[in-house]
């Protein structure tokens, strides 16, 4: 067992060579302040579960009861430092660069990621004004938003899209909208609708009604061997669009449902639907259910429904979708537009809030970066 110390000239400086040193669960025993900067001590997280063990000596033991809450309140200690030691790296990022910490600030309150936030503060030259710095945080999210190219979207490109997603997305209704377009552009005989959605009562009789009314014929399929026959059959289309299945992506069928259609003879383009409205948080878990490697993108539904933006858009570019479309309403075809990065980037900003119950106050910036700030 041995203790280390590490300096640096920040706090966070410092940090960031316990957690390169000793890995992210090292524990923070002390630090002060020294000439040049800060100095921690810390333990390695293996050598801190030594103290766990009982002692085998003549003396009277420790109970395991005991040790439990020596090492409860080590805990609680860790987490205080961590605590102060993050209060500190954002008191000194406030002294040295107000303007990137004010920025900041605009951005976490836009509904972005702190890890998203701290990536952007990391490339952000140094400017004079939060209005610079905030147009320079809109420009480089407009950059790493990829979007549809509206000349060559889905419709007019044609080929075989499953759309796929959990149970209340829209799937069925965005399908219409796309099928609409389809028929507007192209013609009814160009396209075809197919459903995988036999288990809810009245899903293949509403896109069948859709299917009446722009006079497209919708097919219901059962399983994989259905769905390669019925595939086979409308080869020859512009354009077919599968309705599938709503999951929870906690559900384990949801594997099944990506292997039946990446398995497929034909080549089926997967395009995610997400909930606008959803905490980050639930859209990560989504897309790592969703996946697989024929992912083509996305499309965000219920869009007018969300009060802000950011922490979907920030789910859609930490993973790297292409987001094809917004849907924002039930109207079919009109509400579902092209995505477009610049509209959504200022609207994800237009949405915050100083005086919302969900705002951070500025004591609990720091908090929020526990675990992590980098400066």
């Amino acid at each position: 067992m041995r203790v280390r110390k590490f300096s640096g000239k920040t706090a966070g400086e410092a940090l960031r060579k316990v957690k390169e040193a000793l890995g992210a669960d090292a524990l923070i025993l002390s630090n002060r302040p020294v000439a040049g900067g800060v100095e921690i001590t810390a333990l390695a997280s293996d050598d801190a579960a030594v103290l766990s063990q009982p002692v085998q000596a003549e003396e009277p033991q420790i109970d395991r009861a005991e040790m439990a809450e020596i090492m409860d309140e080590i805990r609680t200690m860790r987490s205080m430092l961590e605590e102060q030691l993050a209060g500190f790296a954002w008191g000194d990022m406030e002294r040295r660069d107000p303007v990137k910490v004010s920025a900041m600030r605009k951005v976490l309150g836009a509904g972005f990621s702190p890890r998203l936030s701290r990536q952007m503060m990391d490339k952000m030259p140094p400017l004079k004004s939060e209005r610079e710095a905030i147009e320079w945080i809109k420009t480089a999210l407009v950059r790493n938003l990829a979007v549809a190219n509206p000349e060559a979207d889905i419709v007019d490109r044609g080929g075989v899209f499953a759309l796929v997603g959990p149970t209340g997305v829209g799937k069925t209704t965005t399908t219409a909208k796309l099928a609409a377009r389809c028929v507007v552009r192209h013609g009814a005989g160009k396209l075809a609708l197919v459903t995988t959605d036999s288990y809810r009562i009245g899903a293949y009789e509403q896109l069948r009604i859709y299917g009446r009314i722009l006079g497209v014929p919708v097919h219901a399929v059962k399983d994989a061997a259905e769905l390669n026959l019925i595939l086979h059959e409308l080869k020859d289309k512009h354009l077919v669009l599968i309705d599938t299945i709503g999951m929870s992506q906690k559900d384990q069928k949801v594997l099944d449902q990506v292997a039946m259609l990446s398995g497929c003879e034909a080549d089926v383009e997967r395009v995610l639907l997400l909930n606008a409205t959803s905490s980050g948080e639930t859209l990560d878990d989504v897309v790592r259910a969703y996946r697989g490697r024929d992912l083509s993108g996305c499309i965000l539904t219920k869009v007018d429904e969300a009060i802000g933006m950011g922490s979907a858009l920030d789910v859609v570019m930490r993973n790297r979708l292409v987001l094809h479309f917004i849907a924002n309403g039930q109207r079919v075809p009109e509400d579902l537009h092209a995505a477009n990065s610049k509209y959504l980037i200022d609207r994800a900003f237009r949405a915050v809030k100083e005086d919302s119950p969900h705002a951070l106050k500025d004591v609990e910036y720091p908090l929020m970066m526990t675990g992590g700030f980098e400066v």
